[in-house]
């Protein structure tokens, strides 16, 4: 059970390496955005954004879906999220910053949600290595299963973010 995951090469783990791009493709999740659209929810520039769009484009995390009609003659192309975030393991790519970036892009989408708009829930644990194993095995479990339920037409969107770290604050 659960996705076995590859590991990321350097071009996937340097594009999962950066806050905006993994808001890029949450933002496209659900649905096709052009560069426009995906700027102005971001509150950046559009060539910023469209040089992050790019880069998830070229490393396949990003698919232009056909282009369409926009304002004034023009031509837009809205692009989704191909989901091939989640098969990716960025642990041992050697590219810095993937796991920091996924804090900011948390930490960020937290904030503009409003802190108190979230259920958060903390505790303490002293586990074995076979104890800390099994409760990654767990958790990972029930983040398969959720992935795996087709999107709900009338649900609202959610984001979920879990972390298991050392407490050094008890360390003997």
């Amino acid at each position: 059970m659960g996705t076995t995951r590859r590991p990321a090469t350097e071009a996937e783990a340097r594009a999962l390496a950066s806050a905006v791009r993994l808001r890029i493709l949450r933002l496209c999740l659900d649905r096709a955005l052009t560069n426009k659209e995906i700027a102005a929810r971001l509150g950046a520039n559009p060539a910023t954004t469209l040089h992050h769009v790019r880069k998830l484009v070229d490393t396949g995390f990003l698919a232009a879906q056909p282009s369409r009609p926009g304002r004034r003659g023009s031509t837009e192309i809205p692009y989704r999220a191909t989901g091939k975030s989640w098969e990716m393991d960025i642990r041992e790519s050697g590219v810095p910053g993937g796991r920091t970036a996924m804090l900011d892009a948390f930490l960020e989408e937290v904030r503009l949600a409003g802190v108190e708009e979230g259920d958060y829930t903390r505790m303490g644990l002293r586990l074995t290595p076979e104890q800390r194993a099994e409760l990654s095995r767990r958790l990972q479990e029930v983040f398969e299963d959720f992935s795996a339920l087709e999107p709900a037409p009338e649900g609202e969107p959610y984001s979920l973010f879990m972390a298991i770290h050392r407490d050094t604050t008890r360390e003997d």
